[in-house]
């Protein structure tokens, strides 16, 4: 029997625990797919986690992380072999599933991705779930046919993971970009990044009218509750959102006006159990839309031993951008 460092949250008696520790092999759940995992990341869901602060985690013990890159080590897939470098988000990994703060994960290959070519393997952590869900949400507005040349779209979270990578995609597409933050002191990062624009968190965050001066012609929200109600009531006829968070909370106070006078629809978005052509294309896209500078910008790395501090950082809104986690 071998085993290997991961970050494990148990539960007893007294209530949560989560550390580093040694995990052995014998107690991976099952999957038709052994990796070997390289690198990992730090997104709100993994601060909800391992800080217990949501009853994200369905079974103990638990290895965190719902994101990696990896090397498949064993496979009885007809779609992989060892040595394939993968990517994998989402499917419970983390939360049902033993995920991905450790040096081995044993999946389902179903749930794999290949790493795209011109994406590095620690780059494709940088992006994430946070930042192949911005690109789900572009997609999305596409999809509802709109373009840039319908007027400005609109970042809330701007400062965080989904908003950093959003606001850097869709100004690379040529968006007039406005980002909400509530951390004036990004402005700076933020317009770096490719924001036209930066509006005050407070601004979006008070009762929302039924419908308010039209502002933008698209949304991408990753705070849902007040903010996206009041993005709603702002969202220019026959706009669109694109909701994809609900770090302001689950609630959504609003209206049926900004759909029945306005003609605004709200898109909602999966990262989780998301179908395989919509990831691949997303990170097919994500190799072509997503400036590698502007990535590194925001882009922080630490080791396993840093997991636990960074989950707290996150859940307290004081992460700018993304968080990657070197494993192997």
């Amino acid at each position: 029997m071998s085993s290997f460092k991961a970050i494990v949250i148990r539960k007893g008696e007294a209530g949560q625990t989560v550390g580093l520790s040694d995990f052995d092999d014998s107690e991976l759940m099952e999957g038709d797919v052994t990796l070997r995992v390289e690198w990992s990341t730090v997104n709100y869901k993994d601060g909800l986690a391992v800080t217990g602060k949501a009853p994200v985690v369905r079974r103990f013990p638990m290895i965190a992380g719902i994101d990696a890159v990896g090397t498949v080590e064993t496979s009885e897939h007809p779609d992989w072999t060892p040595g394939d470098r993968v990517v994998v988000n989402g499917w419970g990994c983390g939360e049902t599933h033993l995920g991905f703060y450790g040096e081995k994960a044993r999946v389902k290959g179903d749930w794999l991705v290949p790493l795209p070519a011109g994406i590095e393997p620690r780059d494709a952590m940088a992006i994430g779930t946070a930042g192949y869900t911005a690109m789900l949400a572009v997609l999305a507005l596409e999809r509802h046919g709109l373009t840039p040349d319908r007027g400005p779209v609109v970042v809330t979270g701007a400062a965080g993971g989904v908003g950093s990578v959003a606001v850097a995609i869709l100004a690379k597409l040529g968006w007039q970009v406005i980002a909400s933050t509530g951390r004036p002191e990004e402005a700076d990062y933020l317009k770096e990044l490719g924001a036209a624009e930066i509006v005050a968190r407070q601004d979006l965050s008070g009762p929302a009218k039924p419908l308010a001066k039209e502002r933008w012609a698209a949304g991408v929200d990753s705070v849902g509750s007040t903010t996206l109600a009041n993005v709603l009531s702002m969202t220019r006829y026959h706009g669109a959102v694109a909701a994809c968070g609900l770090a302001g909370g689950m609630d959504l106070p609003t209206s049926v006006a900004p759909f029945i006078l306005r003609g605004v629809s709200l898109l909602g978005v999966d990262s989780v159990m998301c179908p395989q052509h919509l990831r691949r294309e997303a990170w097919r896209r994500l190799d072509t839309d997503l400036d590698r500078r502007k990535l590194a910008q925001m882009t922080e790395e630490i080791g396993l031993e840093g997991v636990l501090d960074a989950g707290r950082r996150i859940v307290e809104g004081r992460v700018r951008g993304r968080i990657v986690v070197k494993i192997g």
